[in-house]
């Protein structure tokens, strides 16, 4: 056989093979890549949302854990606050509260470093004080909450030098600041995709006081009817 014959034959069944695997390996990239996407059905209308698990996994796993328990089915927004977030997914139509499980772990600051912000739309956890008590309970951020994200920490042990709300500390173990409670911020998770204009209707809703609570309750319960995996 010619031997620039047998090359080109040679090159062309590589190519071939090359093309036929990174067809076959396209469906399994691009599904590797996709994000879970919930709904969040309410009697105000529909809330679409992307959730981030390469980037607070814990986080992701243990929101997604909750609606297939359907923990959140007939659950309401209890706190809504309209230049700050509507707060929900602890308490049912009667104000009593949902049991839980053990808190998931913080993960703020790994997600803020991976890019989520307490900006506009997106979804975090709600707490207590304790940074390590969030269970199911989430929020929407209906404006930019850049004080609700965690500090970050300058490199170094000790830190030679650290800023804080107009104080500045010098030579701190860094222990001491990754673990001081105000510095932890919120965990980001997930953004509204669709149905913003729903929240803007949710967080526009008239609130007073409310079962326990005394003020920011809607005084026209927001019923969150159910939140459901739809990819």
């Amino acid at each position: 056989m010619n031997p620039n014959l047998a090359r080109r034959n040679l090159a062309a069944c590589c190519s071939a093979l090359a093309l036929s695997l990174g067809l076959a390996l396209m469906p399994l990239l691009g599904h590797a890549q996709e994000s879970p996407k919930v709904k969040i059905t309410t009697n105000m209308g529909e809330i679409m949302v992307e959730l981030y698990p390469d980037k607070a996994p814990k986080t992701v796993a243990n929101f997604l854990q909750y609606v297939k328990d359907k923990h959140y089915n007939g659950t309401i927004f209890h706190r809504v606050i309209a230049n700050f977030m509507i707060q929900g997914g602890g308490y049912d139509i009667k104000y009593k509260e949902r049991p839980t499980r053990a808190p998931v772990q913080h993960e703020g600051r790994q997600a803020m470093t991976a890019g989520l912000k307490n900006q506009t739309g997106y979804l975090a956890m709600a707490r207590t004080n304790d940074p390590q008590s969030a269970t199911a309970q989430f929020f929407i951020n209906t404006v930019d909450n850049a004080f609700l994200d965690p500090t970050p920490i300058p490199d170094g042990d000790p830190v030679k030098r650290f800023e804080y709300r107009g104080q500045v500390y010098e030579n701190v173990p860094r222990e001491n600041l990754l673990n001081a409670l105000q510095l932890f911020g919120y965990t980001v998770f997930g953004k509204v995709t669709s149905g913003m204009d729903v929240v803007d209707k949710i967080r526009a809703t008239p609130t007073g006081m409310g079962g326990p609570f005394r003020t920011d309750v809607p005084k026209t319960p927001v019923v969150i009817q159910s939140i459901t995996l739809v990819q």
